[in-house]
């Protein structure tokens, strides 16, 4: 056992270094999970891999290791929509707990899940228990038409753990792709993803494509996925792995939101959420769109 030999294959360096077959990566995923490798491959690992960059193969490799391990929230009555949130507010409000709450609304079971990997951003979570929803304890079903939080941990021990490597060498590591791929549902669900670099939107689409998922990929806010409401970007569905693009993207960002705060800190954020679902404000339309889409998909997982 080991993955030293898995290192020397990826560690060689941007131009050097090969691919693992799916197999392979679920191999060496799934041991780094089950803490039976040393830091100092953990730290090999991580940072042969941030040089080199994930493969469509080599993430549904890890998404296979992450699904045999994870602890799932049981089948729901309708199609689960899965929100990662581990990015926070860093110049604009986090608006991933309105998108949540506006999709329970719709009668759908929401999961947003998250842990804290940027330092001094507001989290989802945060505004979240502000709005009276405080982290699950345990894993449970989540009721259609409920928003429910869960901390990384609660589901994959092995996961929090390689996240928090970034604390130590200060880079991201394919756990943080993971998390934003990954169906932590035993039945039906909706995995809404994002992207900040255009080349990691290939990987990520080419990744639900081949492991057959039903999602929603689009460049979200700051790293978030919910929709940043001053632009009009691209977004795409999958319904389990075929995809189709369902907004073209349009030029332009808009100067103004309607009601949208300048301040980025919880109170004032959980203040704006409850105005926008008590109707004294507008839904952003970016955000509306990315609701009825999310819908759609649920409709047909």
């Amino acid at each position: 056992m080991g993955i030293s030999h898995y290192i020397k294959e990826i560690g060689r360096g941007a131009r050097g270094a090969r691919p693992l077959s799916r197999e392979q990566a679920c191999d060496l995923f799934g041991q780094v999970l089950d803490g039976t490798v040393t830091d100092l491959e953990i730290g090999g690992f991580c940072l042969a891999m941030r040089i080199k960059g994930e493969t469509p193969e080599e993430m549904a490799g890890f998404l296979d290791a992450t699904h045999a391990r994870l602890v799932r929230f049981p089948a729901s009555e309708r199609p689960l929509v899965v929100l990662p949130s581990y990015n926070g507010a860093r110049k604009l409000p986090v608006l991933t707990p309105l998108l949540a709450l506006l999709l329970a609304r719709e009668g759908l079971p929401v999961l947003v899940h998250g842990s804290a990997t940027e330092t001094a951003r507001v989290l989802a979570s945060n505004v979240l228990e502000a709005l009276g929803t405080a982290p699950l304890t345990a894993v449970r079903e989540i009721a259609a038409g409920e928003a429910a939080f869960a901390a990384t941990e609660l589901m994959s021990p092995g996961l929090k753990r390689l996240l928090d490597v970034r604390r130590v060498v200060g880079l991201r590591n394919p756990g943080h792709s993971v998390v934003k791929l990954m169906q932590p549902g035993a039945g039906a669900c909706v995995v809404v993803g994002s992207y900040t670099h255009p080349e990691y939107a290939r990987v990520m689409a080419d990744t639900f494509e081949l492991t057959g998922m039903t999602a929603l990929l689009s460049r979200g806010l700051e790293g978030e996925v919910v929709s940043d409401p001053r632009r009009t970007a691209r977004i795409d569905g999958f319904v389990r792995g075929v995809r189709t693009e369902l907004q073209a993207q349009q030029p332009g960002t808009d100067p103004e939101v309607p009601g949208l705060p300048k301040d980025i800190d919880v109170a004032t954020t959980a203040d704006y959420t409850r105005r926008v679902l008590a109707g004294e404000l507008p839904v952003p339309e970016a955000i509306a769109t990315q609701v009825r889409h999310i819908t759609q998909l649920a409709s047909h997982a």
